[in-house]
């Protein structure tokens, strides 16, 4: 099956239907999907900041991942849920994009690049840390933000990229 079958498929279903027609869904999923995109970024900037020993260079690592991955995966299941209704609303746009596909990737790699650094950190502070690894955590903090900025961007080029396939 292909993806444009797989499109057309989710664009005769019931679901697809109501969430089309249904004047209010789209705008307001779109507007949660922005705010948990907001807390996603914004949680993720304070952890690479300080990674980068940009602010809070006195402030543990354990405590700022205590603080930050529970809004940071709580924010994920919320985009994706109102993913999923975004892309029942309207497949094609999303299913056939290659912009759409482009973030999906670029998702992949910014969870599996943020996910390990609760366990791969030292709990000091970043003055302590060995120069070395300092520039080698500096690198890995500002290739995360370059990930999770990717996503935005791409999320919010979707609309306009169209078609590609």
């Amino acid at each position: 099956m292909t993806m444009a079958e797989v499109s057309d498929w989710l664009t005769k279903t019931p679901v697809s239907h109501v969430i089309g027609r249904t004047f209010w869904v789209v705008p307001v999923v779109q507007s949660v999907h922005i705010l948990a995109i907001a807390v996603v970024m914004a949680s993720i900037a304070m952890l690479d900041l300080r990674l980068a020993g940009m602010l809070g260079r006195e402030q543990s690592m354990q405590d700022l991942t205590r603080r930050f991955y529970p809004w940071i995966w709580g924010a994920l299941v919320v985009l994706f849920l109102t993913g999923l209704i975004m892309i029942m609303s309207e497949p094609g746009r999303e299913l056939l994009n290659w912009v759409f596909w482009t973030k999906m990737a670029l998702i992949v790699g910014a969870v599996l690049f943020t996910a390990p650094v609760q366990r791969l950190l030292e709990d000091v502070r970043y003055r302590d840390l060995p120069r070395a690894k300092r520039v080698t955590i500096r690198l890995c903090a500002f290739a995360s933000l370059v990930l999770w900025v990717g996503v935005v961007t791409c999320g919010r080029w979707i609309a306009y990229a169209g078609d590609r396939t």
